[in-house]
């Protein structure tokens, strides 16, 4: 499991998705979301703008990726 440590009061999926290199671009990311190829917390997610926020688990691409604070331990 990967981690990414939130700076913010949230990020948006596809943006989480395009950063990480899930998806190769915002284009891609927005078709994985509408395909049903993406899980929040352990549910098919099809908002492509969900805010993601620290304790969320994203399915994606392979990999599994949890949001966390600054300085928190998975």
């Amino acid at each position: 499991m990967h981690e990414f440590i939130l700076n913010s009061e949230y990020i948006e999926l596809v943006k989480l998705l395009k950063l990480l290199g899930i998806a190769e671009t915002g284009g891609h990311a927005k078709t994985m979301v509408e395909a049903g190829e993406v899980f929040l917390n352990g549910h098919p997610e099809f908002r492509k703008r969900a805010k993601l926020r620290p304790g969320d688990l994203v399915e994606a691409g392979g990999k599994s990726i949890r949001i966390i604070l600054p300085g928190e331990n998975a």
